[in-house]
C-alpha cells in the first residue's frame, strides 16, 4: 500500500505550484521544475507568509462571529 499523493498547492494568482515538495512553473504549454535555490527559498517563504495570513484572517472571522461577553445585546 502506498502513501496518499498530496494535492498540489498553487500560490494564488501565480503560475507556481508546489507538488510533492517541489516547486513547478506551470503554463498552458506545460510545466518545468523550479531549480534555482534562491528562487525556491523565496517561494517557500512567500507560501509560509500566505498561510500565516490565511490563518490570521480565519482567526479574525472566528472571533468576529463569537458573541461578546461584554455585549449582552450582541450589538456591533
Amino acid at each position: 500500500m502506498s502513501a496518499p499523493t498530496p494535492h498540489p498547492a498553487q500560490l494564488p494568482r501565480s503560475p507556481v505550484v508546489l507538488c510533492d515538495g517541489r516547486w513547478w512553473l506551470v503554463s498552458g504549454t506545460g510545466s518545468i521544475p523550479a531549480s534555482d535555490p534562491t528562487f525556491t527559498t523565496v517561494l517557500d517563504d512567500f507560501a509560509q507568509a500566505m498561510a500565516a495570513a490565511d490563518r490570521a484572517v480565519a482567526d479574525l472571522h472566528t472571533r468576529q462571529s463569537e458573541p461578546s461577553a461584554s455585549d449582552p445585546g450582541h450589538r456591533r
